[in-house]
């Protein structure tokens, strides 16, 4: 019987953006143009990008800026084929790890108000809503979610994290597709962004 795959979460590179185009084409219904990942990652010293991967299939990713005190998750994507299996939820636990260890003193994101399985997940994670932006994206002029958490440094948000951490740690490595495991099934959302001249969406 074989070993379980290991989902290894690593920063994006630019040899990865071939696969991260895949992901974004199959996700997106306004998918970033190919060159606004190779900038951002060659001029745009506010961003920080990560990938998920198991083997050599690279299989989601998810990014931020990292403005002042503030992480902005600016994009964040689960390949459909890879959904329901607690990757989305490992990746954003990457992320919030992330802006703590660069300072942020809170995360934010834009979410589409219909995308309700993004949502669930955000909430999960301690994201709350805050406010609207009217007519954000620009496929279908839907208005945007704000979310944004509590101190990321606060006790309850620390215990709220290493919490879920340890239910994610305990599930099994990587359940088959379309399995439920707990509050793991929920769709693995993704965040709205005005930035790189791109809208984002729901990966739901």
């Amino acid at each position: 019987m074989s070993a379980a795959p290991v989902l290894r979460i690593r920063p994006m590179t630019i040899a990865d953006l071939p696969a991260i185009h895949l992901i974004e084409r199959a996700s997106f219904s306004t998918p970033w143009p190919p060159q606004a990942y190779r900038q951002e990652l060659e001029t745009n010293r506010l961003a920080q990008y990560l990938v998920a991967s198991l083997g050599d299939e690279i299989v989601a990713y998810g990014g931020l800026w990292l403005m002042v005190d503030e992480a902005h998750v600016t994009t964040f994507a689960v390949h459909p084929r890879f959904r329901r299996r607690r990757i989305g939820e490992r990746l954003l636990l990457a992320l919030l790890d992330l802006s703590l260890d660069r300072h942020a003193r809170e995360a934010t994101l834009e979410v589409r108000l219909s995308n309700l399985a993004a949502r669930r997940l955000y909430e999960k994670y301690g994201f709350r809503p805050v406010g609207i932006r009217p007519r954000y994206y620009s496929d279908n002029q839907e208005d945007a979610l704000i979310m944004t958490t509590e101190p990321l440094a606060s006790p309850a948000m620390r215990d709220r994290i290493g919490r879920l951490r340890a239910a994610v740690d305990a599930s099994p490595p990587l359940a088959a597709a379309g399995d439920a495991t707990g509050e793991g099934a929920v769709v693995d959302g993704g965040a709205g962004d005005g930035g790189a001249g791109a809208e984002r969406e729901g990966a739901a």
